[in-house]
């Protein structure tokens, strides 16, 4: 009997009860796993990949966003110092043609009171000129009518008599400055002794007369 119930607990043909057992717990589970658990599994995998994916296409996207804005912001870039440079190019050119524009205008307005102290200084000196000689030509009248002893009514014995004196006074202008003084001394000289002559001869003829 108990060798017979030995060789029926070692007999590995018939099923053993545990091992039936086992089995039905163990397709338990895994039933119950599959019905349970690897659902939800799956499904928070799922989410999971998703939202790795949907992260990945949120990168891809904001790194072509940011080319496509470095692009851009290059390309304002270029645009910004071209118009600079344009900028910076005309200004430089107002500048030179302010600047030539402001010499010009200084040379001529240079030139305007140039030319305005010329003519003042010009009709100043013709002025002045014109002065002197009708001082000059009345002085020399004058100094004739005491020297000569008569006076001159004629227009052109005074003219032939003032551009005389003016002559005579160039060339005294144009030697020494002590003979001159000297000769004008002479001159004033001769005409009191002709003054004091003329006034003399009449006394005298007054007087023969009055004999």
């Amino acid at each position: 009997m108990t060798v017979l119930a030995q060789e029926e607990t070692t007999n590995f043909l018939l099923p053993n009860a545990t091992l039936i057992v086992e089995l039905l717990a163990f397709l338990l589970i895994l039933w119950i796993l599959r019905r349970y658990v690897w659902p939800p599994l799956r499904k928070a995998m799922d989410q999971r990949q998703a939202t790795i994916r949907k992260q990945l296409e949120d990168a891809e996207e904001a790194a072509r966003k940011l080319k496509a804005a470095e692009e851009r912001y290059q390309s304002a870039l270029s645009e910004a110092r071209t118009e600079a440079a344009k900028i910076r190019d005309t200004a430089r050119a107002d500048a030179d043609r302010l600047r030539e524009e402001l010499r010009e205008q200084a040379l001529a307005e240079v030139a305007r009171i140039k030319q305005r102290a010329d003519e003042q200084l010009a009709s100043e000196r013709d002025q002045v000129v014109r002065e002197l000689r009708a001082e000059i030509g009345g002085l020399a009248v004058t100094l004739a009518e005491r020297i000569i002893g008569e006076s001159l009514d004629d227009d052109d014995a005074r003219r032939a008599t003032v551009d005389r004196f003016l002559t005579d006074l160039d060339a005294m202008a144009d030697g020494a400055d002590g003979d001159g003084a000297k000769e004008d001394g002479a001159k004033g000289d001769g005409a009191a002794k002709g003054d004091g002559a003329a006034k003399s001869v009449p006394e005298k003829s007054g007087t023969g007369g009055s004999g």
